[in-house]
């Protein structure tokens, strides 16, 4: 198989980070999308030679087209794209403001549903026939996020976009597939791992544990070979039988 081209946004660190690599060890061609030009790591350092950086605020709409035409121009074109970044801000209904709950849902969809679609729609531009994109969701679509209700409802709308999007991109021969994580061991995480909470977590899976990185990246790397073009529309649930829907 050639050497693929792949943008993943919000690939600085986490699920994004464990992709990317996973897509360079393949040898594929990787731009990683950063927030800003100064989050620390070089491209190299986290892949080796030959990857590139992009770096925009998914928030913002031109900088989304910006950041998609550049990953384009550095690599030659694009074959694959992850929408991978996403906010999670904590905003219980019954514990804040009217600001603070119209602040947390208008930046949570800016990024988590806004950015995915505006990427999407500057990436087709450049995909040609089994091209893919993959949209990074979450259980909390399907189980409720009570704390971040508006990241829940986000990656729900995500999923239903995944589907609209399968079926206008099929006649292009562009799939368009989700994976939906449950509680993945990221650098984040770590100290609530760590913590008594840890525990409670590791035992919402019959497994008694939580996911890697790496795993949710296998499941990525699979989505965008050329054998998972039936897979187009499908939301993968990836969370060790913690949830069923």
């Amino acid at each position: 198989m050639a050497a693929r081209r792949v943008l993943i946004t919000g690939a600085a660190r986490g699920i994004g980070a464990a992709v990317a690599r996973a897509f360079a060890a393949a040898g594929d061609t990787v731009a990683v999308h950063r927030r800003t030009p100064a989050e620390p790591d070089r491209p190299d350092d986290l892949l080796g030679g030959g990857h590139t950086v992009v770096a925009g605020d998914l928030a913002d709409p031109e900088a989304v087209r910006t950041l998609v035409d550049r990953a384009a121009e550095a690599l030659g074109g694009l074959d694959v794209v992850v929408n991978n970044a996403a906010v999670y801000i904590e905003h219980r209904i019954l514990d804040v403001s009217y600001e603070q709950w119209q602040r947390a849902w208008h930046d949570t969809l800016a990024v988590d549903l806004l950015a995915p679609a505006n990427v999407s729609w500057c990436a087709v531009r450049h995909l040609g026939r089994g091209g893919r994109i993959i949209n990074v969701s979450s259980r909390g679509a399907y189980r409720g996020e009570p704390d971040h209700p508006a990241y829940g409802a986000a990656k729900a709308a995500l999923n239903s976009m995944t589907q609209s999007l399968a079926r206008a991109l099929a006649p292009k021969g562009i799939a368009v597939s989700a994976v939906a994580p449950g509680f993945v061991a990221t650098d984040l995480v770590a100290d609530l791992l760590a913590s008594p909470e840890g525990d409670a977590i590791r035992a919402q899976s019959p497994f008694n544990r939580v996911a890697t990185p790496e795993e949710v990246a296998a499941a990525v790397l699979h989505l965008a070979s050329p054998q998972a073009e039936w897979s187009s529309g499908a939301v993968l649930d990836l969370n060790g039988a913690s949830y069923f829907r």
